[in-house]
C-alpha cells in the first residue's frame, strides 16, 4: 500500500444524409492533409507542425514553481465498502501573470484528488455534478461492469448524482478519471477534470519499490494549454486536425514546475492527459531511467531506457536514480526534423536532488508474474481501420452496437491507422496484450497490460482482448481514439459484453439523438 493513503463488424446500415455529409467532408479533409504531408515531407507524430504553437526551447524555463502534489481523496469504510465522494464544479485558477483562468475541477478548482483503493475492496463513489451542463465520470483502465464505467450512456445532469459501485479486481496499476460525454469529452477534459486513481494489491507491496506519496512516488499529469490576453485558456481544434495543441507545459496544473527529492530513487508515474499532444519523455541529459509499469500494471521486470513514448490517455511508472545535490531535466523530446517540419522539444519538469538523500533500495530484477499471451483459444478475430475521424469508415452511434461479444472469451484485434493523422486507440474495461507489431514481437515497453495504444501511421497492432467477469446486454463498452476532438467527432464505437444466448438489447440514452452531437 502506499504510505499516507487513507485506507488499503457487419455490414454498415444506411447512413442518414447528415451523416454521409459529415463523412465526406471528414474524407475530404484527410485527403487534403495527406496532401500537404506529402508535399510537406512531413508527417504528425511526436509534437506539432511549424503553423502550430510550440512551447519555449528546451532548456529556457525556469522551474520556478514547486510541484503541486494532487491531494489524497479521503473515504471512509462503511459497511465493507469503501465509499469516495467526487464533486465536479467551476472555479479559478492561477497559472499565467495575464490573469486567472476560468477551470474545471473535482472537489478544488482544476484536476481532482487521486483516489487508492486495494485490489479486492468494494468501492462507492458518489459523484455529484456541480456544473451548469451534464457531464460524466468514466474509470479510464478499470475492470468494472458497464453501467458502471461512466461513459456517453451514463450522463450526469446538471445537479445531479451518480454513485457507482464495483469491486476492484486487477492488478495494481495507475488509473485515471476524466469525463466521457458525448461529443463534449475535449472541451470538459481540457478545463480541468481529470485526476489519478491508483490501484495497490499485495505483489506490488512485497516489492522494494518507491512508495511514499508525494515524496518518492508522485503522479504526474502532464498536459498542454495555450493563454489568452486575460489569462483564459485560448485555442481549439480549428483546422489543426489532431486538436489544440497548447504552447504551455502544465505537471498536476504547474507551469514550470520542480519537484525536491530527498531520496535516492523516485517514482514517477506520468500520465499523458493532453488531448492531442503526443509526448516522448527522456532526461535533459540523456541518462538511463527504469520503466517498472504501463497503463495496467507492472511490467514483468524492469526495462532500463532513455526514453518513453506516451499518446493521450496513456501511463507509465518510471524509477529515476539521483545522485546528492544534483538537477534532472523531465523533457519531451522533438522528433525527427526530417520527417517533423518545425517541432522543438520542451521542458517538463525539474528534478532538484537534496545534498542528502534518504538511502532507497535496489530495484528488484523482476516485479510480477506475466501470463504468456496466447492466442490459440481466440474466439474471433477483428479488424479496425482507423482513417480520417472514423473506426472503418463508421462514426459514432450511440444507438447502434458495432459488435455483440461473449463474456469470458478473448478475441484478437487487428488495428492499423492508414493515414497521417496521429490516432491512438483505447479500449474500455479490458486491459489487452500487444501480441505483434507489423507481424514481430513488441518492444519491451509494450509487453505488459495496455488499455490505449498510440498508432504509428501504416503499422499494423495485433492486439488479445479479453471479456471477463461482466456481462449486460444493455449497456456497452466503447473503444475509440483517445485523442479527443477525434472522438468528439464520432472516432469512436462501442460493443456489447453478453452471456452465452443472451440477446443483446441496446437503447440509445433517453433524450440523445445523433443531431445532439453533429461535428
Amino acid at each position: 500500500m502506499l504510505d499516507s493513503t487513507p485506507g488499503p463488424p457487419p455490414p454498415p446500415p444506411a447512413v442518414p444524409v447528415r451523416r454521409r455529409r459529415r463523412g465526406l467532408i471528414a474524407a475530404l479533409v484527410a485527403v487534403g492533409l495527406v496532401a500537404v504531408l506529402v508535399v510537406g515531407g512531413a508527417a504528425v507524430w511526436f509534437g506539432a507542425g511549424a503553423s502550430r504553437p510550440t512551447p519555449p526551447p528546451a532548456g529556457a524555463a525556469s522551474f520556478d514553481r514547486p510541484l503541486r502534489i494532487p491531494e489524497l481523496a479521503e473515504s471512509i469504510v462503511r459497511d465493507g465498502v469503501r465509499v469516495f465522494e467526487l464533486e465536479a464544479g467551476a472555479g479559478r485558477t492561477s497559472f499565467v501573470p495575464q490573469g486567472d483562468t476560468p477551470t474545471l475541477g473535482y472537489d478544488g478548482a482544476y484536476l481532482g484528488p487521486t483516489l487508492v483503493a486495494a485490489r479486492g475492496e468494494r468501492v462507492r463513489v458518489r459523484v455529484q455534478n456541480g456544473l451548469d451542463v451534464s457531464t460524466t465520470v468514466h474509470w479510464h483502465g478499470m475492470h468494472l461492469p458497464a453501467a458502471m464505467d461512466g461513459g456517453p450512456h451514463s450522463p450526469i445532469p446538471a445537479g445531479a448524482s451518480w454513485t457507482p459501485e464495483w469491486t476492484i479486481d486487477q492488478p495494481a496499476a495507475s488509473l485515471w478519471y476524466h469525463p466521457h460525454l458525448h461529443g463534449r469529452t475535449r472541451e470538459q477534459v481540457d478545463a480541468g477534470l481529470a485526476g489519478m486513481f491508483l490501484v495497490t494489491d499485495d505483489a506490488e507491496a512485497s516489492l522494494p519499490l518507491p512508495r511514499t506519496y508525494g515524496v518518492d512516488d508522485v503522479p504526474l499529469i502532464v498536459q498542454d494549454r495555450s493563454f489568452g490576453a486575460d489569462g483564459g485558456f485560448a485555442g481549439g481544434p480549428g483546422m489543426q486536425f489532431d486538436g489544440a495543441l497548447g504552447d504551455t507545459i502544465l505537471v498536476n496544473g504547474t507551469v514550470t514546475p520542480h519537484l525536491a527529492v530527498s531520496t535516492e530513487r523516485v517514482r514517477l508515474r506520468l500520465l499523458n492527459g493532453s488531448s492531442a499532444r503526443m509526448y516522448d519523455f527522456v532526461f535533459a541529459d540523456g541518462r538511463e531511467f527504469s520503466l517498472i509499469g504501463t497503463d495496467g500494471g507492472l511490467l514483468a521486470a524492469p526495462v532500463r531506457t532513455t526514453s518513453v513514448p506516451l499518446s493521450p490517455g496513456e501511463r507509465a511508472e518510471i524509477v529515476v536514480e539521483l545522485s546528492p545535490g544534483e538537477d534532472a531535466v523531465l523533457r519531451s523530446r522533438a522528433p525527427d526534423p526530417a520527417l517533423h517540419a518545425g517541432a522543438a522539444a520542451f521542458d517538463v519538469l525539474q528534478l532538484r536532488a537534496a545534498a542528502s538523500l534518504a538511502p532507497s533500495p535496489e530495484l528488484p530484477e523482476t516485479l510480477v508474474p506475466l501470463p504468456a499471451a496466447d492466442d490459440a483459444d481466440a474466439a474471433a478475430q477483428r479488424t479496425f481501420v482507423m482513417s480520417g475521424h472514423s473506426i472503418n469508415e463508421r462514426q459514432m452511434d450511440l444507438g447502434r452496437a458495432d459488435f455483440v461479444t461473449e463474456v469470458d472469451t478473448t478475441e484478437v484485434w487487428t488495428v492499423r491507422n492508414e493515414n497521417p493523422l496521429p490516432h491512438s486507440f483505447h479500449v474500455h474495461d479490458t486491459q489487452f496484450r500487444v501480441l505483434t507489431v507489423d507481424g514481430g514481437p513488441p518492444p519491451r515497453r509494450l509487453s505488459g497490460w495496455k488499455d490505449t495504444i498510440a498508432l504509428e501511421w501504416n503499422r499494423e497492432y495485433r492486439l488479445l482482448v479479453t471479456f471477463e467477469d461482466y456481462a449486460d446486454p444493455t449497456t456497452p463498452y466503447m473503444y475509440h481514439c483517445h485523442l479527443l476532438w477525434h472522438e468528439d467527432q464520432g472516432m469512436m464505437g462501442q460493443f456489447l459484453v453478453v452471456e452465452p444466448g443472451q440477446q443483446p438489447d441496446l437503447r440509445r440514452p433517453e433524450g440523445d439523438t445523433d443531431d445532439d452531437h453533429d461535428h
